[in-house]
């Protein structure tokens, strides 16, 4: 059997980077998807290579289902086969504005690239896998969607990212129970605070939350954190489950009185 080829979506910075290069340090071939980070995405190939896994450059924009099909053609046109796809590229809305002001623009545009752009290229995907598994190129094919708190907790200066996110819990649900009878299992990680560039302009005002305990882990979470959870669902260390959240939150999700 080839080498492993996991497919991470946004994998230019952030968590998709700290993805690929945990995957990478496995020993899985990469295929580093981008938008418009071109020398960012640059810097993950050349940081994959240096752990010894080959990886592949693609630029497409998620948000388009046109763009897909290129995607996919020039991944199986460099490794053949996908044994784990990473549904990882969002987008926060680029104004921030109160639930009643939200517009089309901003909603067409966040939900495009985190919600139905995530949608048609795992459906895509999937039928691929489904080819390859009856073929024997693959075993035990995984699909990942990164999905966020703010799937149930809502923030009123961001709906669309919110909606898009709920969506993507359902999302995963779906995939999980269609592509089950082929093996092919289906997992939400839910990141909590990640310290990433999307985090960077609240991180004064969540840095005195989480010390004010907003979080019963008072840190910002890390994207390796997320990695780490990516690495074990794809090393095999959940083969029972599917259509499950896996959330990396600091235990932000808990309740209490």
């Amino acid at each position: 059997m080839a080498k492993r080829v996991a497919l991470i979506t946004g994998a230019s910075r952030g968590i998709g980077r700290a993805t690929a290069l945990a995957l990478a340090a496995r020993g899985w071939n990469i295929v580093v998807n981008y938008r418009n980070k071109a020398a960012a995405a640059e810097k993950t190939l050349a940081a994959i290579e240096k752990l010894g896994a080959e990886s592949l450059l693609v630029r497409a924009d998620i948000g388009l289902n046109a763009e897909h099909e290129k995607l996919l053609h020039e991944t199986q046109r460099r490794f053949d086969k996908i044994d784990l796809l990473v549904n990882n590229a969002g987008i926060a809305p680029r104004q921030r504005r109160d639930v009643l002001e939200t517009t089309a623009a901003s909603y067409e545009e966040v939900m495009a690239v985190n919600l139905k752009g995530p949608f048609f290229l795992t459906q895509l995907v999937a039928k691929r896998m489904i080819d390859w598994l009856q073929a024997g190129k693959i075993v035990s094919p995984r699909i990942i969607n990164i999905g966020s708190l703010s799937a149930y907790a809502s923030s009123l200066n961001r709906a669309e990212y919110c909606l898009s996110k709920a969506g993507i819990g359902m999302m995963t649900k779906l995939f999980a129970h269609r592509l089950a009878e082929y093996g092919i299992n289906v997992y939400e990680i839910r990141p909590g605070l990640i310290a990433t560039d999307m985090t960077e302009a609240v991180k004064e005002k969540y840095d005195e939350l989480i010390a004010a305990g907003l979080t019963p882990l008072t840190r910002w979470g890390r994207p390796e954190d997320v990695a780490a959870a990516v690495v074990a669902i794809a090393e095999g260390a959940l083969p029972f489950s599917t259509g499950e959240v896996i959330n990396v939150d600091g235990g932000f999700h808990l309740r209490r009185l």
